[in-house]
């Protein structure tokens, strides 16, 4: 399964600079929190990065997680610096694709692009 949003010529230049945006933003993030659906359970997850495509995390492909965040989503993501959830930042954080993992099975990256800040 492999989902990529659909954007226009427009829109794929604002996502490359808001991947350029995001390489020097992450550098400073180890994980982001969020909230699905306007639940008050909310989701820890490691960020991860890779310099092609940007951030992204790694959710199983069985989970609630992985259910409910589709692509083309746009969530107020809590990014946490080192391992501390005081000193955070929330960026406005669209969902750009949900790709299975090679290595991990039953895994996909869920590849984010941030918004605002």
């Amino acid at each position: 399964m492999f989902e990529l949003i659909k954007t226009g010529n427009r829109n794929v230049i604002g996502l490359d600079e808001r991947r350029l945006k995001a390489k020097i933003i992450l550098g400073e993030y180890h994980s982001v929190q969020f909230n699905l659906n306007g639940r008050s359970l909310s989701h820890l997850v490691r960020l991860r990065y890779n310099t092609s495509n940007g951030p992204y995390v790694l959710v199983k492909q069985d989970s609630y997680v992985f259910n409910e965040l589709k692509v083309g989503d746009v969530l107020d993501m809590k990014y946490n610096q080192s391992e501390s959830l005081n000193d955070s930042k929330t960026f406005k954080t669209l969902i750009t694709s949900k790709i299975p993992h090679n290595s991990y099975t039953g895994h996909s990256i869920i590849e984010l692009s941030i918004n605002d800040n």
